[in-house]
């Protein structure tokens, strides 16, 4: 059993557990080396793959936060900017943007780096919405997240905003179905 920081009376695991944390606790970083069975016929790397690697680096993102099992939930469209080729390293930054109450949203941001001619681009990013759960899969409470500066709190604020657009744009599709 810890102390509680803010009154000095031990806590309990699951309230240790539900303690606020910063964005920089969940902030993760991957890095990945194409491969020529990450391409396509033409040396370029495949979308799919790129999807599969901001799926993963959203994961490291959020398991750090919910300190839990997460699955993810949803994703938001995704541009590819630039071209990445067999041999370029790509790195995937992530973090938790926003918590809501057993689903946290999570930016990654991909980059391609030549590191032969010594060049940096960003290759696309994402939203990704992950759920927490336990073993059985029953949705578990993820902690409230703490955006510390300007940016994070920008983002913390967006996320908000974007929830409401996808909850609309669910509504707008369910009704389409009927």
């Amino acid at each position: 059993m810890s102390q509680d920081p803010r009154i000095g009376t031990p806590m309990n695991q699951n309230e240790e557990v539900m303690q606020p944390r910063p964005v920089r606790d969940s902030q993760s970083e991957m890095a990945e080396i194409v491969l020529p069975n990450d391409a396509n016929p033409l040396g370029a790397l495949l979308g799919g793959r790129l999807m599969h690697w901001i799926d993963l680096a959203g994961a490291m993102a959020a398991h750090r936060h919910a300190r839990n099992y997460v699955v993810t939930a949803a994703i938001d469209h995704m541009d590819f900017w630039v071209p990445v080729h067999v041999g370029d390293l790509v790195i995937l930054r992530s973090s938790v943007n926003r918590v809501f109450r057993t689903s946290m949203e999570v930016g990654v941001k991909a980059w391609v780096e030549n590191y032969i001619a010594d060049d940096c681009q960003h290759v696309g990013s994402a939203y990704l919405t992950f759920v927490a759960i336990d073993a059985s899969g029953r949705h578990l409470e993820v902690p409230p997240v703490i955006p510390e500066t300007d940016e994070q709190r920008r983002r913390y604020e967006d996320a908000g905003r974007r929830r409401e657009i996808r909850r609309a744009e669910r509504e707008r599709r369910r009704n389409n179905l009927r």
